[in-house]
C-alpha cells in the first residue's frame, strides 16, 4: 500500500465537496474532464510534446496518457475512462493498478473518436472542462469550462490537502538534489548543455517531465530572465552561474532558483545579500497579509542592496519613490504553485472570479491574495544588470543617481535570483528548499 493511500482518500472528498459546490453553482449535473490530445506539428506526423489538462491531473496522477476522460458530480464515484488503444507503434499504458484505482470507476477506451458511449447521453447538464473546444462541440457539449465553475475550482486550488503537500515536497527533493548536481558541473566548469544534462540526470526527468523548460544561464545570460537556450560550448571565463528549474511528482511542481559565483568578486557578496533577502520575505508571509506586501517588501530590500552595493545614490525611500529599483528588479516576488507553475487563482478576489489586477507600477506580479493557511508560494526577488533597461536608465533624468562605474563592474555578471518555495501554515511557515539544505553557498 502506498504512503500516499490514507491522505489521497481525503483530497478525493476535498475534491468531491469543491466539485459538488462548482456544479451547484452552475445548475449542472456533472463535469467531463478530458486530459487533452496529441497535436500533430504542421504539415508532419510527429506529435507536440503532450501536456496534461491540469484540472484532470488535480484528481489523480496520470500525465502521460491522452485521451482519457473524468466524469464527476461530487457525490458518486468519479468515472474514468482510460485510454489504452491497440497500438504496435506506441508504447500502450499498462491496465492502472496504483493507489489511486479504488477511488475510480474505470473503463477501457479503445479507440479514441469511439469515447461517446460512456459518457452521459443528454449532455446538456453537463460541463465539458478541457482545451479541445472542437471535440466538445462534436461531442454534443453546449456548456464548455464555464466561468462559475472554474473561477470557483482556480479559486480553491490555493488550498492545498495533505496528498498535494506531499507532493510537493517530494518534488522538493528530486529538484535540490539535481540542484546540486547542477552546481557541481558549473564549479567543474562545463558548458550550459552539459550543466542542463547533469540537472535532468540527477533528476531522473526529460525535457518534457519537468515543470518547465529550465533556464541555465551563465555571465551575461543570467540577466534573461526566461533565458531558454543551453549553449553547448563552454565560455572561456567562468563568472555567474543561475539555474531556475525544477522537478514534477505526480503531477505538482517544484520551482528553484539558485545562483552562484566562480570568483572572489563583490558579486558573491550581493548574491549573499538577495540570498538572505529571500530568506526574510519567506519568513514574513502569514496569514492575514496581502502577497503585494510582501512584493513591496523585496523591493524595499533591493533598494537597501542598491544602496548598500554604491549602485544608487539615493536612499532606499528615495529609491523607492522614484522607481528606480524596478531597472533592477523588474518581475513579481513570486507566484503560487502547486499543478502548475504559475498556479492559477492569483489575481482574483473572491471564488466568483472578481479581477483583483496587480498594482499599476508592478505590472508583473503574478499574485495579489491574501495569504492563507495550506497556500503554497514561491519566493524570488532578484537583482540583474539588464542591459537594455539600463540603457532606458541612462537616458533619463534618474542616471545622475546611479553609479555606472559600479553598473559595469556587476555587469558582466549579469544577474541573481534566489528562489524558495514555502508552504504556508497557520502558526508556521514551511520552507520545503531550505528544510532539504540547499543554500546558495
Amino acid at each position: 500500500m502506498s504512503s500516499h493511500s490514507a491522505s489521497y482518500a481525503e483530497h478525493i472528498k476535498v475534491l468531491q465537496a469543491r466539485t459538488l459546490e462548482a456544479i451547484q453553482r452552475e445548475s449542472i449535473d456533472g463535469l467531463i474532464i478530458h486530459s487533452g490530445q496529441g497535436k500533430i506539428m504542421f504539415l508532419d506526423d510527429n506529435y507536440y510534446p503532450y501536456k496534461v489538462n491540469p484540472q484532470f491531473k488535480a484528481w489523480l496522477p496520470i500525465v502521460d496518457n491522452p485521451c482519457c476522460w473524468l466524469v464527476v458530480n461530487g457525490v458518486d464515484k468519479p468515472k474514468l475512462i482510460f485510454y489504452r488503444p491497440e497500438d504496435f507503434w506506441h508504447k500502450v499504458p499498462p491496465e492502472p493498478n496504483e493507489f489511486w484505482v479504488e477511488h475510480f470507476d474505470i473503463v477501457y477506451l479503445k479507440q479514441a473518436n469511439a469515447v461517446e458511449k460512456h459518457l452521459p447521453y443528454d449532455k446538456v447538464k453537463y460541463a465539458y472542462v478541457g482545451e479541445y473546444i472542437e471535440v466538445a462541440k462534436a461531442l454534443g457539449f453546449e456548456l464548455v469550462n464555464p466561468d462559475r465553475v472554474l473561477n470557483y475550482l482556480h479559486w480553491q486550488r490555493a488550498y492545498k490537502t495533505e496528498y498535494e503537500l506531499e507532493c510537493m515536497r517530494q518534488a522538493n527533493t528530486i529538484a535540490v538534489g539535481a540542484h546540486r548536481a547542477a552546481k557541481a558541473a558549473f564549479f567543474d566548469e562545463k558548458s550550459e548543455f552539459d550543466i542542463n544534462s547533469a540537472y535532468l540526470r540527477a533528476a531522473r526527468q526529460g525535457h518534457n517531465d519537468v515543470p518547465y523548460n529550465n533556464i541555465v544561464a551563465l555571465n551575461e545570460n543570467a540577466a534573461i530572465l526566461h533565458y531558454m537556450q543551453t549553449n553547448s560550448v563552454a565560455p572561456s571565463d567562468f563568472r555567474t552561474f543561475l539555474i531556475d528549474a525544477g522537478a514534477s511528482y505526480h503531477g505538482y511542481a517544484a520551482d528553484i532558483t539558485r545562483t552562484y559565483c566562480a570568483k572572489e568578486h563583490e558579486f558573491a557578496d550581493l548574491i549573499k545579500a538577495v540570498d538572505n533577502l529571500t530568506i526574510q520575505l519567506a519568513e514574513q508571509m502569514k496569514p492575514g497579509l496581502s502577497y503585494v506586501d510582501i512584493h513591496l517588501a523585496a523591493h524595499a530590500g533591493i533598494a537597501q542592496i542598491l544602496h548598500d552595493f554604491g549602485v544608487v545614490n539615493l536612499s532606499v525611500q528615495d529609491s523607492l519613490e522614484s522607481g528606480i529599483v524596478s531597472t533592477f528588479f523588474p518581475h513579481g516576488v513570486g507566484h503560487f504553485l502547486g499543478l502548475q507553475v504559475h498556479d492559477v487563482g492569483g489575481h482574483i478576489r473572491d471564488d466568483r472570479g472578481t479581477p483583483n489586477p496587480p498594482p499599476e507600477e508592478h505590472p508583473f506580479l503574478r499574485c495579489t491574495r491574501t495569504i492563507e493557511a495550506r497556500q503554497v508560494f514561491t519566493i524570488e526577488p532578484g537583482l540583474y544588470f539588464i542591459d537594455s533597461l539600463l540603457a532606458k536608465l541612462k537616458g533619463s533624468e534618474q542616471s545622475k543617481y546611479i553609479n555606472w562605474n559600479v553598473v559595469d563592474e556587476f555587469r558582466p555578471f549579469g544577474g541573481i535570483r534566489i528562489e524558495d518555495n514555502i508552504i504556508v501554515h497557520r502558526e508556521r511557515n514551511e520552507n520545503m528548499t531550505r528544510e532539504l539544505g540547499l543554500g546558495s553557498e
